[in-house]
């Protein structure tokens, strides 16, 4: 399959998908290259609350701030690690830039910056990663396991968990019930 640059995309779980840490998924592409491809899942909060987060870090943060903002699973790669996905990019002492828009920091300093009412605008909070080794993720589109359509901040950053699949289905004018879960090629 033609190499194919899927940074700032999504990655539309297909019907048939049967990977239990990505069915019904929708994954967030924040960097593809020829060494592979590094992910979050967007739509897929854990039993977990930013502020119990930070509780576990030791960091002492709002609770109305924090209380209610759900931790998603981001992928089975490194579950005991934090990401925050971020807009704006901003300066943080670890922070890969998806794009001039969106950030992807792994380091402290912003969960404690946003513990203090400093957090970037937009973000999203999640534990562990996906990633694909060279030419997988390529694989599995030729298998058509995955649906592509370039991202949208609003749907990763505006909408709740439960709504942001069906939103990305929508931007492909595809209705999620009208997929078949059979696999095939013309």
């Amino acid at each position: 399959m033609q190499s194919v640059d899927l940074t700032h995309h999504f990655l539309i779980a297909m019907p048939a998908m049967t990977d239990p840490f990505f069915a019904k998924t929708l994954t967030y592409i924040c960097e593809h290259s020829d060494q592979g491809a590094l992910g979050l899942v967007v739509n897929r909060p854990i039993d977990l609350t930013l502020k119990d987060l930070l509780d576990q870090l030791d960091i002492s943060s709002d609770d109305q701030l924090t209380g209610r903002f759900p931790v998603m699973f981001g992928g089975p790669i490194q579950l005991d690690r934090g990401f925050v996905l971020h807009q704006p990019v901003g300066e943080w002492q670890s922070t890969m830039a998806v794009n001039e828009d969106v950030g992807l920091t792994t380091s402290l300093d912003i969960l404690r910056a946003i513990a203090n009412g400093k957090s970037p605008r937009q973000l999203l909070v999640a534990l562990g990663y996906s990633g694909w080794a060279p030419g997988q993720i390529e694989h599995e589109l030729s298998q058509n396991a995955w649906l592509t359509v370039p991202a949208s901040p609003t749907i990763i950053f505006e909408l709740p968990a439960e709504e942001r699949l069906t939103a990305a289905m929508q931007l492909l004018g595809v209705d999620f019930s009208s997929l078949s879960d059979e696999v095939g090629h013309a």
